[in-house]
C-alpha cells in the first residue's frame, strides 16, 4: 500500500515537473480561481460531513433503542 502512495506520488511529481518544463499552465490562468475555489470548497464539505458524524456518535443520536433500558437506553437529554 505505502508503495503504491509512494509511487502515485513520484508520478504526480514528474507529470507537474514535465508540465512545469513545457508551460502547459500557461493557459490555466483563468480557471484556476475555480480550481482553487472547488478543492477548498471540496475541503470543507468533507470536514462539515465528519463533523456531523462524529457529533452524531458524541450525542448517541445513532445508539439502537433499547426497550429493557430508561428512556431506550439513550442518555437524558
Amino acid at each position: 500500500m505505502i508503495a503504491a502512495i509512494a509511487g502515485l506520488a513520484l508520478l504526480g511529481g514528474v507529470l507537474v515537473w514535465l508540465l512545469l518544463l513545457t508551460d502547459a499552465f500557461g493557459g490555466l490562468g483563468p480557471v484556476l480561481p475555480w480550481m482553487i475555489g472547488g478543492v477548498l470548497a471540496t475541503a470543507l464539505l468533507t470536514g462539515v460531513l465528519m463533523w456531523l458524524a462524529f457529533f452524531s456518535s458524541r450525542r448517541g443520536y445513532d445508539e439502537p433503542y433499547d426497550v429493557n433500558k430508561p428512556n431506550g437506553g439513550r442518555p437524558p437529554p
